[in-house]
């Protein structure tokens, strides 16, 4: 029993000491972090504020190396990833065949960007040198890709509203002046009876590799009505007939078929309507027979056709 208690005890001192030893090696280890270091790194460099009328086309390097010094918890995230740093082309100097940025400009936008306890000592000394492509913008037509399956005695209620109908394209000049429209992501839309909104994106070409879109997206909007047909009997008038000549026309009068919303139909009267048949149009094959052809009718209705798309006559001279 005396040696078990004799065990145990060992034991237990065993684990105090191993605690004792973590919790000094850890304080021996923040310790040394706290204190100011000279350490290498690397920052990646990130180009912004680039002027309206170009696009950054290549820089002369991506990356500078620093020599800094800072306390030691700072540098424990430079193990693992380059810092990045933001450059602001809107400071870019330009002549005739270059633009570049010197090094003690970006060496001082660096330099604002590092935390008040760490400072800067040493960087490469380069001039960064960069080539951009000059920019022109267009604006273009939005074309629609959609179709529409209408479920029975439905149409569309007019035009179909793309928005925006135009976007502005930018980009370098042998790019955009390719472009003449755009199309939208095309849309199947099956069995409708109510209005709708469908947003579509806009197709962008593989080979507008520098260029970009005011719009990525537009929306198409349309609606819907329920409609009903209505006959419509109209008189036909016969045009250009030759002096001293009289014509009768078998029938004298045509059904019109009109597809529209019920509200429109209840209104139509025959003389909305105008039914011509020119007579200097006759062919001299068939010469008792004249080809009709609606001149007239209401905007509001979806469809009007002719039932009868000829009529034969009889010519007298006076």
């Amino acid at each position: 029993m005396i040696d078990k208690i004799k065990r145990s005890l060992k034991k237990r001192k065993v684990k105090i000491f191993l605690l004792f030893l973590l919790c000094s090696g850890l304080a021996w280890f923040v310790s040394n972090l706290s204190e100011d270091y000279v350490h290498n790194a690397v920052f990646n460099l990130e180009y912004v504020n680039v002027p309206d009328s170009v696009l950054l086309d290549k820089a002369s390097r991506n990356t500078v190396n620093v020599k800094l010094r800072a306390v030691g918890f700072q540098f424990l995230g430079f193990n693992f990833k380059n810092k990045s740093v933001k450059i602001d082309l809107s400071r870019v100097a330009t002549t005739a065949s270059k633009s570049y940025i010197p090094q003690e400009v970006y060496r001082g936008q660096i330099e604002r960007q590092l935390s008040g306890s760490m400072t800067l000592l040493e960087m490469d000394r380069d001039t960064l040198f960069f080539d951009f492509l000059k920019l022109e913008s267009k604006e273009v037509p939005v074309r629609p890709q959609i179709t529409l399956n209408l479920e029975q005695n439905y149409l569309l209620d007019g035009n179909l509203e793309v928005r925006p109908e135009k976007i502005t394209v930018k980009g370098p000049k042998e790019e955009i002046d390719t472009i003449q429209s755009v199309r939208s992501a095309r849309l199947d839309l099956q069995d409708l009876t109510a209005d709708f909104t469908r947003k579509a994106m806009i197709i962008r070409p593989q080979q507008l590799k520098n260029t970009t879109f005011s719009s990525e997206s537009v929306s198409i909007k349309g609606k819907v009505a329920r409609f009903s047909e209505k006959m419509i009997q109209v008189p036909i008038e016969v045009i250009n007939l030759p002096e001293g000549t009289q014509i009768r026309t078998f029938p004298d009068s045509v059904s019109i078929l009109c597809k529209a919303k019920i509200k429109e139909l209840r209104d139509l009267e025959n003389p909305d309507f105008r039914v011509i048949a020119d007579y200097g149009t006759a062919n001299e094959d068939n010469a008792n027979t004249l080809v009709l052809k609606i001149t007239r009718k209401p905007e509001s209705i979806y469809s009007a056709d002719l039932l009868e798309t000829e009529v034969e006559f009889i010519l007298k001279r006076e």
